[in-house]
């Protein structure tokens, strides 16, 4: 049985250096050390023709030894090519997916806290001491709604991992007066083992443009976003969409990528690509979409996120490129 081996333009000079006869597949949502690993394999190149329909560039170069190229149909269809067992992203065990209570920020203050922001409290009380602002379109986890002196109050939590705990309080409540409340699948993880889909979303970093298209070839969205800052680029390449959350907390600087202090609660709609935190998702503190504004993630406008996020199924193909 042959394994399919999928060449990704960003690895091509590893490829050049070690001087490997084969092709690689190599999974962009496994870690460094194991993409490592995947270059010491050998065995018949077999190169996956992305061009049609995802037009995106799949290369073979020297010293490569010249490749069968076949289409993603043939490779679906093939009864004597299958994926690399041994590739880390089809050993993953799928989480349990569980719906879950959240919070949407309404009535609250713009991106760039202009107006009055509603806020997080330490207790269920306006004489609470407020400890977060938060602004239109956060969205939360919640565990309990509290009554107390005849008003409602969200008790909002954060179920994981945080990079900087010491930020934030234990417990906050929010006033249920300025939350939505919204119930949505908790995060989720691919199943290797699931129907994959042929739907998949174009992100070109030359335009700041986003277009997602169906199964059968036509638009469901053409959206100006925002990518990475030169300092902080978001990577090219064709990437799966293997995560989904409806809320996460975002919190800088970044080790090794970024000195920027940042503190965003509540980061909507989240669509993860790469293992180092890729992802698509809403951006409540900025409008300047069709811009570069980001740390490296794909930035949409909290709306066109939901609208995306509910429509792109976890094995979504992702292409990045100029």
């Amino acid at each position: 049985m042959r394994h399919i081996f999928l060449t990704l333009l960003a690895f091509v000079p590893v490829l050049a250096v070690v001087g490997v006869t084969s092709a690689i597949y190599l999974d962009t949502m496994a870690h460094d050390g194991e993409r490592k690993a995947s270059l010491e394999k050998s065995g018949p190149i077999v190169v996956i023709n992305h061009e049609v329909p995802l037009a995106a560039s799949v290369v073979a170069t020297a010293p490569l030894e010249t490749p069968k190229v076949i289409s993603i149909a043939e490779a679906a269809e093939s009864e004597e090519i299958v994926l690399d067992e041994t590739n880390p992203a089809l050993l993953r065990t799928p989480q349990i997916i569980e719906q879950k209570q959240y919070i949407r920020i309404i009535d609250s203050c713009g991106p760039h806290f202009d107006g009055e922001c509603v806020n997080a409290r330490s207790g269920p009380s306006t004489t609470s001491p407020a400890v977060l602002k938060l602004r239109n379109d956060v969205v939360l986890a919640t565990n309990d709604l509290i009554e107390r002196d005849g008003s409602l109050w969200y008790q909002v939590y954060f179920d994981e991992w945080i990079r900087y705990p010491s930020r934030i309080k234990k417990k906050l409540y929010v006033a249920a007066t300025y939350a939505e409340p919204i119930t949505a699948d908790g995060p989720a993880l691919l199943d290797p083992n699931a129907p994959t889909t042929t739907k998949y979303i174009v992100v070109e970093r030359s335009k700041q443009h986003l277009t997602a298209y169906n199964e059968d070839g036509s638009i469901f969205m053409d959206q100006d976003i925002s990518t990475g800052l030169d300092a902080t680029p978001t990577p090219r390449g064709i990437f799966t969409i293997f995560q989904k959350t409806p809320s996460r907390y975002m919190q800088g600087p970044l080790p090794g990528i970024s000195n920027d202090y940042y503190d965003l609660p509540g980061v909507p709609w989240n669509m993860y690509f790469t293992e180092q935190g890729g992802a698509l998702h809403g951006a409540y503190w900025h409008d300047k979409f069709g811009r570069k504004w980001s740390h490296g993630c794909v930035n949409l406008p909290p709306e066109k996120a939901h609208e995306l996020y509910t429509w792109a199924e976890l094995g979504t193909k992702v292409v990045i490129r100029d």
